[in-house]
Formats: structure tokens, C-alpha cells, sequence
């Protein structure tokens, strides 16, 4: 477990906590709502720089990505203009992070999206000093079987569209897991699926669609409003440093940590409960 660092030992209010939460939820549905539109489109898309040994075409950015960033970016400038935001289709603020700073990804699973897989959402998060208070996740797919959002606050409960959601109690069958294609590591334990997309993969962990979740390379904005959810549905996220796994609580943004810095985290992940998370470490051969 990570010790607290001294600008986490404090929080704002919480009507000021429950205000951010709001707003992080209607700014999911409003993304939502374009993402929506747009589908049924023919997308637009251009190509980011691929990662080593993936196809020049493998780092897909469609027009609704940055639409959607743009319209949620001018709402947040227009209501909290002391804050800050970063998001994946913009270059973060230049010099230090904010005390409050939202961390946004308009459309997670874009490759899903334009192909027309139902596996995308849009994350919507709020740190303070460094650590997740508020966070939400629309998903196209739920465990209703249509849109909707998934959304916490620090010390809340997890809530689905505004009402509370108890986290799905696992059966005497096997349960799913998701990673990465190729090898599974943890088919012996579950039943393993490859969502492609991370923000889905938090929302459904802490909803207990997913008993666990292995992210080898999650981006700041794919991680923040799921820690929150997490936290609310008893989960948590650990994160693999050296040898051991360590609960991810908050980020770094100790003395002259940038912004831009802030952006570049990344850290395997894997999300579950302590009974999933324990056997996955063990698994794996390291500790928690």
C-alpha cells in the first residue's frame, strides 16, 4: 500500500466533491450523446505515429475524438476556469499541474468506433493535488444492455445513471478477465476477453462484469475516473513496480512536476477485488 503524500492529506469540501461528480456525468452524457450521433457515420480519420512494430495505420484518431474533446475542453473552460484539463487529442498545459485538473478521454476504444464495434465510451475524471475524487464513464455497452454512465466520488458509492449500483456477485462458473490478445496469462484462472478499450475495462471491473483487468499500457486518461469507480465498488488498481504490484492512489505531482509531464504516466495495471488481485499476483509470480 502507498503512503499518502502530504498535498493528498487534505480534500475539498464535499458539496464541492459532489458538484464535480455532476458535472463529470453530464459531460459523459453529452459525449455520449455526439458519440451517438456520429456512429452511424462513415468516420473521418486520421493516423497518430504507431507504436513499435504496429502497421502505419494501427493509431487511429477519428473527427468525433477531437469534436468531443473540443466541446467538453469549452465547457470546462466556461464553468471552472481555474482548472486545468488534460486530455488525449490536445497538448497538456504548459507548467505546473493545477490543484484541480480534469483528465478527459473523448472517445476510448477508437478503432472499435469506427469499425462499429460497441466497445468504446468517453472517461471523465477530476484530480486533486494528484489523486482521483470524482470520475465518470460512459460506455456504450452496460450491463443494461444500452448506454450509460458509470460514476463515483471519493468516499461515494458506485452509481449507474444516478442510481447506486451494487457490484455483480461472482457464480460457481468462471468468470472473465481481460488483457491483451496473443498469450493469455490468466486463462487458467478465467475465462479471458480483449475489449480494446480501458476505460470500459475499469467501468466493468468495478461493476463486476470483469473479475479482473491487466492494462500493460494505460494513458493518464484512460485511468483516473476508473480509480474513483473502483474505489466506490471496494476494488482497487495496482501497479507493477520493480518486482511488487502497489495500489495506484494518486499521481505524482510533487515539487516541479509538469503537466505535460503528468500526461506521459503509465504503468501496467490490474484491476479487481483483493480475491482476483490475489490470485493474479500470484500468477504472475510477484507480490503484492
Amino acid at each position: 500500500m502507498e503512503c499518502d503524500t502530504p498535498q493528498s492529506r487534505h480534500a475539498p469540501d464535499s458539496n464541492v466533491i459532489e458538484t464535480l461528480e455532476h458535472t463529470a456525468v453530464r459531460l459523459a452524457r453529452a459525449a455520449g450523446d455526439h458519440i451517438c450521433a456520429a456512429y452511424n457515420e462513415r468516420p473521418a480519420v486520421d493516423f497518430k505515429t504507431p507504436g513499435p512494430g504496429s502497421a502505419r495505420n494501427s493509431n487511429p484518431v477519428s473527427r468525433t475524438d477531437r469534436a468531443v474533446e473540443s466541446l467538453l475542453r469549452a465547457q470546462l473552460a466556461a464553468e471552472f476556469p481555474d482548472h486545468a484539463v488534460i486530455g488525449e487529442e490536445q497538448a497538456p498545459p504548459a507548467g505546473k499541474v493545477a490543484p484541480f485538473t480534469w483528465v478527459i478521454d473523448p472517445v476510448d476504444g477508437t478503432t472499435n468506433f469506427i469499425n462499429g464495434l460497441p466497445l468504446f465510451g468517453s472517461s471523465i475524471g477530476v484530480l486533486f493535488h494528484g489523486r482521483p475524487i470524482a470520475g465518470a464513464i460512459w460506455c456504450a455497452a452496460t450491463h443494461t444492455l444500452k448506454p450509460g454512465v458509470y460514476h463515483a466520488r471519493t468516499g461515494g458509492a458506485l452509481q449507474f445513471d444516478g442510481r447506486a449500483l451494487k457490484r455483480r456477485a461472482p457464480g460457481t462458473w468462471r468468470g472473465l478477465a481481460s488483457e491483451p490478445g496473443r498469450a493469455p496469462s490468466f486463462g487458467a484462472l478465467w475465462d479471458t476477453r480483449v475489449l480494446g478499450c480501458a476505460t470500459l475495462e475499469f467501468a466493468f471491473v468495478a461493476a463486476g462484469l470483469l473479475s479482473l483487468a491487466y492494462i500493460p499500457r494505460p494513458a493518464l486518461w484512460d485511468a483516473v475516473a476508473g480509480l474513483v469507480l473502483l474505489s466506490a465498488a471496494d476494488c482497487r488498481a495496482v501497479a507493477l513496480r520493480g518486482a511488487r504490484w502497489e495500489t495506484l492512489l494518486y499521481f505524482d505531482v510533487s515539487g516541479e512536476q509538469s503537466a505535460a509531464t503528468l500526461a506521459r504516466w503509465s504503468e501496467p495495471l490490474l484491476l479487481g477485488d483483493e480475491s482476483a488481485l490475489a490470485c493474479a499476483v500470484a500468477a504472475r509470480g510477484s507480490a503484492l
